[in-house]
């Protein structure tokens, strides 16, 4: 099956000779793009591309005509919690009439309150509920996701999340990539006995989330108030054993450690960063590990922002992600996303855009295949409306910019 865009105003994100992994520091000011192209799809991956005018000729079962729209790759949404049972709008009010997110959680609200209502919910329910949100995703654009469990907080519900990340996996048009959270929080019954909950983590919930392959990482939210460096320490190297590479929530509330303790595990990235200086930026410069930027939790619970630009300037790659969750960023619009990063956290939009898509890609491994235009990656793109350049997306905030999306080389 071949599927040949034509008239393309602009192709953005192309990559003819070098594949880069991620792109850091200046480099996140360019997209490199090509005017007036046609992109050849065949049979759901990057056949070929170039310039209109050197267009060969050849032969396709489906051609669009883009009229000088623009095309480029499906967001990478390397952070969500898209699988939750109910919205936590209560909670919203209360933030409103002066709580914090902390007050909030120690009332037994925040990940508490998702967590008893998870554990209400049957698995069936959760599916439906979850596949909802991620056609939704999909319609503003997004093209590969990474869903975490951490409202469970015992075996059952853990597994119970997970399964149903793995039935999305199943079903879903896009890549999914499988989180396992349970050191989300501490429940309501390990409160006074913390070192039971990691004991109940190492022992039992990992062999069983292993055992059944139902997870790609394994993440900490380590966090005063939270998990310790200790602990998370202690239960990322319990997932090493079971190959779960780390993903950590990391400085969202406080200089918490969770940026060196993330280099240190060699974690896929470390995510959130509102508290970031200099011994944080240091620490990254020396390791692999992506910073992941949050913004739209911030903007949503009225916290200070990230210091993408003090980030970006000291030549570190930064990635953004939505957060999706029913808490503190209860929406997976990237492309509001985009308008935050560049109005509140100052990024270009060349940055915002690279920061979720090749930056993206790379925060789930996902690199190979996805975040570009090159031959041979899978054909998960965008076409947008009609618009006269890619600032124009952060620009009309609040306003879907897609068109058509194109899943593994088919019209969505």
């Amino acid at each position: 099956m071949r599927l040949l865009i034509t008239n393309i105003k602009f192709l953005y994100q192309t990559e003819i000779e070098k594949i880069k992994k991620k792109v850091s520091g200046r480099e996140m000011a360019e997209v490199p793009h090509i005017p007036h192209a046609w992109l050849l799809v065949e049979n759901g991956m990057i056949h070929s591309f170039g310039d209109i005018i050197d267009m060969p000729e050849m032969h396709a079962e489906q051609t669009i005509d883009a009229c000088d729209r623009l095309v480029l790759p499906a967001w990478c949404d390397s952070h969500t919690h898209l699988v939750f049972a109910a919205p936590r709008e209560q909670e919203f009010e209360d933030r409103i009439k002066g709580l914090s997110y902390e007050e909030i959680a120690k009332r037994g609200g925040g990940i508490l309150n998702s967590a008893r209502r998870l554990n209400k919910i049957s698995e069936e329910e959760l599916y439906d509920k979850s596949l909802e949100r991620l056609y939704e995703v999909i319609g503003q654009g997004t093209g590969a996701i990474e869903i975490k469990s951490g409202y469970g907080l015992d075996t059952e519900g853990e597994l119970k999340m997970l399964r149903v990340i793995r039935r999305l996996k199943e079903n879903a048009s896009i890549p999914i990539k499988a989180t396992f959270l349970a050191a989300h929080a501490y429940p309501i019954d390990y409160k006074s006995n913390h070192d039971g909950y990691l004991n109940l983590i190492i022992n039992e919930m990992l062999p069983k989330v292993a055992d059944e392959g139902l997870a790609d990482y394994m993440d900490v939210f380590c966090e005063e108030g939270f998990f310790s460096v200790a602990d998370t320490e202690r239960l990322l190297e319990a997932g090493w054993k079971y190959g779960l590479k780390p993903k950590i929530h990391a400085n969202q509330l406080h200089y918490s450690g969770g940026v060196q303790v993330g280099v240190k595990h060699d974690a896929i990235s470390v995510d959130h960063l509102e508290c970031v200086g200099d011994a944080e930026i240091e620490a990254l410069k020396g390791g692999d590990t992506m910073p992941t930027l949050l913004p739209a939790a911030a903007f949503f619970i009225g916290m200070h922002y990230q210091p993408a630009r003090k980030m970006i300037d000291a030549g570190l790659p930064v990635c953004l992600a939505t957060d999706y969750n029913p808490g503190s960023c209860p929406s997976g619009n990237v492309p509001l996303l985009l308008t935050i990063a560049c109005t509140q956290l100052k990024m270009t939009p060349e940055e915002a855009i690279n920061a979720v898509t090749i930056n993206g890609a790379a925060a789930m491994e996902l690199e190979n295949d996805l975040g570009t235009i090159a031959k041979g990656k899978i054909a998960n793109l965008i076409i947008t409306k009609k618009m006269t350049s890619l600032a124009h997306i952060p620009y009309d905030f609040g306003n879907n910019p897609v068109e058509n999306m194109i899943l593994r080389g088919k019209l969505a």
